[in-house]
């Protein structure tokens, strides 16, 4: 008779691989972190608060975490539509619409950036349309969510597709036989399953959106007080030997970062009792 004692496994017992963790996560995580706040605390509180205060500090901000809750929105949206066509119907062309959801992961971001600022340009394919209707997109705010937008799409599409394709349709159909809308089935029988991932794929989205720099500083215009987003300001404290300021807002957003990440895994938390309620 097996017991626990004689069982193999395939990798090593649980205080190796528990310390090739923590190593591993130290070496790569925690050490770069721990040195942004230690040399934070080497900075008195005033010189701090003013360094990440400042109008123009602030302003990049709102442009940065306001446009990537933005897109995550967005792409909770629209990514549980591409996602549910790619599941559950079958048409021509699936597998190459399926292999470009995955195109931001591999397309370089200045790639990314160069191509979205020659198409929403004054003068490129669709800018010049949008222009003379008074929505320009390039070198704007509006051009900054494009940007998140697009690289944030397929953390959500690929965070949704397994979960839909384990939802049984006789579910729906059983629904739709005892007299449910559409709505009512999608709100009552399908939506409790896709909380959990959609918070899931919007975390992922709006932590690669508010990091990201390659595709934004192109079609933003870099314009401090309007199209500046906090990784370029970062960027350009650095080119200005301003390590303590630079230091100081990478906290800030370290930080705010965290709590905003930790708020929706509780809420997906809460969600996950309100579904087995």
């Amino acid at each position: 008779m097996a017991t626990a004692r004689t069982r193999r496994s395939a990798l090593p017992g649980f205080g190796i691989t528990l310390g090739f963790t923590l190593a591993y996560l130290g070496l790569i995580v925690l050490i770069p972190l721990s040195a942004t706040f230690i040399r934070a605390a080497g900075m008195d509180w005033g010189s701090f608060w003013a360094a990440v205060t400042s109008p123009r500090v602030l302003a990049a901000y709102r442009l940065s975490f306001g446009a990537s809750l933005a897109a995550g929105a967005v792409n909770m949206v629209f990514g549980l539509i591409v996602a549910w066509v790619l599941t559950r119907y079958p048409f021509p062309g699936r597998r190459v619409v399926d292999a470009l959801v995955d195109l931001p992961f591999a397309l370089p971001t200045a790639v990314a950036g160069i191509a979205l600022t020659s198409i929403y340009a004054p003068n490129g394919w669709i800018g010049r349309w949008l222009a003379p209707l008074g929505f320009p997109v390039a070198f704007t705010r509006l051009g900054v969510f494009v940007a998140l937008t697009f690289i944030g799409l397929p953390f959500v599409v690929r965070t949704l597709q397994p979960v839909i394709q384990e939802l049984q349709p006789e579910m729906e159909e059983s629904a739709a036989s005892l007299g449910a809308t559409r709505w009512q089935t999608f709100r009552r029988v399908l939506l409790p399953e896709l909380v959990p991932p959609l918070l899931t794929g919007f975390a992922l989205a709006f932590a690669r959106a508010l990091g990201e720099y390659g595709s934004v500083v192109f079609i933003s215009g870099n314009m401090p007080m309007r199209t500046e987003i906090v990784p370029l300001l970062i960027i350009t404290k650095l080119e200005q030997y301003d390590y303590s300021g630079a230091t100081a807002i990478a906290v800030v957003m370290l930080v705010s970062s965290f709590l905003l990440l930790l708020l929706i895994n509780l809420l997906q938390k809460w969600s996950r009792r309100f579904q087995a309620v």
